[in-house]
């Protein structure tokens, strides 16, 4: 079933309590995704020449004070080193195809969860509820944020399935639904040059997207050469260091609603994820349209 939440400031007077808004519309979504939960932020984005990267211990634990010491020792300080629960939030001066070849010859139990100069991602088995706490996702503030509760039905309960997915830098997306040919997709963008990590169907689409982007692609641009190449039902949310964008199929069978104000954007797969948002009742409230993208960029709405 899933549920996917997103929230999108206009006005930066609000940032400071993006985290608080997104842990009550992620906690909203418990019943239709009590599996795993995550989200993607976009906070405290750092210098040109600098990457900001989520780590993930894969097998539960990591030895994240010497990992900090071994990149210092490979690529130079600074290197800054944060430790959120079983992830870690890490800043140094690095390509990030140089960190992934790092991390495979030393520290292979260290997985990228996401990467770039703006997005931190946080993703873990357990309720929602649980999951708001143990990465203390309230006190986060942020320009933008997207989140997703699980309820596994074609792959098993992991980490690495959860959402959101990332395949580029600072974009990340997260999906209700389930597409039909995503196994044809991966081989076409394996001979793209894209490499998989899982068997999810919804890593596909983010690396279609990734691709998309890859070629030049606006986010709507992208998002709408997917409704071309992506078979199947799904609700899609996806997130770029500047944008945010909501789609669904033609069919719309997955549930969805958006309310927009003077101060943000949301969208969430029901409206109870909406409710206590401030200025919802004079928010424009409506579902989305079939093959309709909806985008917003800083500065603009489209």
């Amino acid at each position: 079933m899933c549920g996917i939440v997103g929230l999108y400031l206009k006005n930066p007077a609000l940032e400071g309590a993006l985290g608080r808004h997104l842990a009550t519309m992620l906690i909203g979504m418990s019943e239709r995704g009590p599996d795993s939960a995550g989200i993607a932020v976009y906070r405290a984005p750092v210098a040109d020449g600098t990457l900001k990267l989520t780590l993930r211990a894969a097998d539960g634990a990591c030895d994240w004070a010497a990992l900090r010491q071994a990149f210092a020792r490979h690529f130079g300080e600074p290197v800054t080193l944060a430790v959120h629960a079983n992830h870690a939030l890490v800043t140094l001066a690095a390509a990030e195809e140089l960190v992934r070849a790092f991390l495979s010859q030393h520290a292979p139990n260290a997985a990228i969860v996401g990467y770039g100069q703006s997005i931190e991602m946080y993703k873990d088995m357990g309720l929602p509820a649980e999951i708001v706490e143990r990465f203390a996702f309230r006190s986060m503030g942020g320009s933008h944020a997207i989140g997703h509760t699980r309820m596994a039905t074609e792959s098993a309960v992991t980490t690495a399935h959860s959402h959101p997915f990332t395949a580029a830098a600072d974009m990340c997306l997260v999906h209700n639904g389930s597409l039909s040919n995503h196994n044809r997709l991966r081989q076409w963008l394996r001979r793209k040059g894209q490499a998989f990590e899982t068997d999810n169907d919804t890593e596909v689409a983010a690396r279609y997207f990734a691709y998309r982007l890859g070629e030049g692609a606006s986010l709507k641009e992208a998002m709408t050469a997917g409704l071309k190449d992506l078979d199947g039902f799904f609700t899609f949310a996806m997130a770029t260091r500047d944008g945010f964008a909501v789609l669904r199929d033609g069919i719309a069978c997955k549930p969805a609603v958006m309310a927009e104000s003077d101060d943000w954007v949301a969208m969430a797969s029901e409206y109870r994820s909406l409710a206590a948002l401030p200025g919802v009742d004079g928010a424009r409230v409506w579902e989305p349209e079939p093959e309709v993208v909806y985008s917003w960029s800083r500065g603009e709405a489209a």
